[in-house]
């Protein structure tokens, strides 16, 4: 099995702040990967670097080499090519302030999609693929701020595969919705597997036990230790990881 992404001894500041400190870690094709740790311990800026969503916050730097699919991230990909291959979702669902239906087509229109057919079909397949078609299908031309929380969450996830990412990045998708929506999220994030690789920043740890195949835990801009989740919850290797585990954070 293949490594889809990989990053090697990764740095970021802003400013003066270092934020991330060598983190080299590697996620395999194919597989769920869940970031975990306590807030603010560079969990969400390490996703954004994985597509360079830090480029957009003033005095960023960042050492070290990010891969994705072999190709250095930094030195050797358009950005805008490197976004549609790697998708993103964020906490907070954030749906576009126009219907369904162009929210969905907005990623294949700005890739030079004109066909109408043609974004017919990829809108029914992201719907669809997000668990989302059979309830939207009678009201694409509705304003998609119309839909409940969880919805416009699906609806965001739909957006973002409706250029067919190869990688998946989600951070905290789940942490605004209500249990019933939380677990339609999981459902689908497990399906969504099949076909491409999903790195997913979590508060919750039964979330990751539940669906990451591979689990990594940050603490204070370092990568902890990272393994199999059934190993790591099991048998955390580190003291801090079985602190924080326990709800010791006083320990840590």
């Amino acid at each position: 099995m293949s490594d889809k992404i990989v990053t090697e001894n990764l740095h970021l500041w802003y400013g003066t702040c270092h934020v991330l400190k060598n983190i080299s870690l590697s996620f395999p094709e194919g597989k769920i990967c869940a970031l975990i740790g306590p807030s603010g311990c560079g969990k969400s800026t390490y996703l954004k670097a994985l597509n360079r969503m830090n480029d957009l916050a003033e005095n960023c730097r960042i050492e070290g080499r990010v891969f994705f699919s072999g190709i250095d991230i930094y030195r050797d990909i358009d950005v805008n090519v490197l976004r549609q291959r790697v998708g993103m979702v964020f906490q907070k669902p954030n749906p576009f302030p126009m219907s369904i239906y162009d929210n969905i087509a907005y990623g294949p229109r700005i890739c030079g999609v004109r066909s109408r057919t043609e974004l017919d079909g990829i809108v029914e397949r992201a719907l669809g693929q997000a668990a989302l078609w059979k309830e939207c299908r009678d009201r694409l031309r509705k304003s998609a701020l119309g839909l409940s929380g969880g919805q416009q969450q699906r609806l965001c996830i739909a957006r973002a595969l409706a250029v067919e990412p190869e990688v998946l990045l989600m951070d905290e998708p789940t942490s605004a919705l209500d249990p019933v929506s939380t677990a339609r999220i999981e459902e689908l994030v497990l399906e969504l597997k099949r076909e491409r690789t999903i790195i997913i920043v979590t508060h919750n740890m039964q979330q990751a036990a539940r669906i990451a195949d591979q689990t990594t835990f940050f603490l204070a801009g370092e990568v902890v230790e990272s393994a199999d989740t059934r190993k790591l919850f099991a048998y955390p290797a580190d003291r801090r990881t079985r602190d924080y585990m326990a709800g010791r954070l006083a320990a840590i």
